[in-house]
């Protein structure tokens, strides 16, 4: 039994080190590489298990990347496995700020890191572009009609009439809460 909890700390630890050493781009990146492991390869969670532990990760402070690590660890193996998910996860990046700080002058100058990093925005770009159409599948099979419009009225309030993000964000949360209200009380009045 004790080996067996070794093993998945060792996993959780290996896994998110892994994704955050090789992903560019930010939280956004990471979701569809914890999918791909943690829900796909591993089994360990379900896909509404992520995406409901995405949304929270996105609505906490703090980086998504870590926030979603942290969920997944502790949704596998308790309070240790989100310390060492969230260990894992935030070692790269602190690493490679540390290298880069150190050789900040030559970075900045040099004509193929930069063509690199622009390189990369690319990849980060066509991800996020997959991830933005399997979570819209997932939220079209849930037949939401709310969840449904909201992406596309959001893109209309803020790119065309330019309503300010924190208005938007709140009248969404608003909605939802709404929503899961009402359904409550119909699922309630019906048991």
């Amino acid at each position: 039994m004790r080996l067996q909890k070794l093993k998945t700390y060792f996993l959780l630890f290996r896994v998110t080190l892994s994704i955050s050493t090789f992903t560019f781009g930010g939280g956004y990146i990471a979701i569809p590489m914890m999918r791909k492991y943690f829900v796909y390869k591993l089994e360990l969670i379900s896909e509404q298990d992520l995406l409901d532990m995405a949304a929270i990760a996105q609505s906490t402070p703090g980086a998504i990347a870590v926030n979603i690590a942290v969920l997944v660890g502790y949704r596998i193996a308790g309070l240790k496995g989100a310390i060492i998910s969230c260990v894992g996860t935030v070692v790269p990046p602190l690493l490679i700020i540390s290298l880069v700080s150190l050789f900040y002058q030559a970075f900045r100058d040099n004509r193929m890191i930069s063509a690199v990093i622009h390189g990369m925005e690319a990849g980060v770009a066509a991800t996020i572009v997959d991830m933005v159409i399997d979570m819209g599948q997932v939220i079209l099979r849930e037949k939401n009609w709310l969840l449904t419009l909201i992406p596309p009225f959001v893109f209309i309030a803020n790119f065309i009439f330019n309503i300010n993000v924190l208005f938007i964000i709140l009248t969404c949360a608003m909605l939802c809460i709404i929503q899961t209200f009402i359904k409550s009380k119909k699922g309630g009045a019906l048991s």
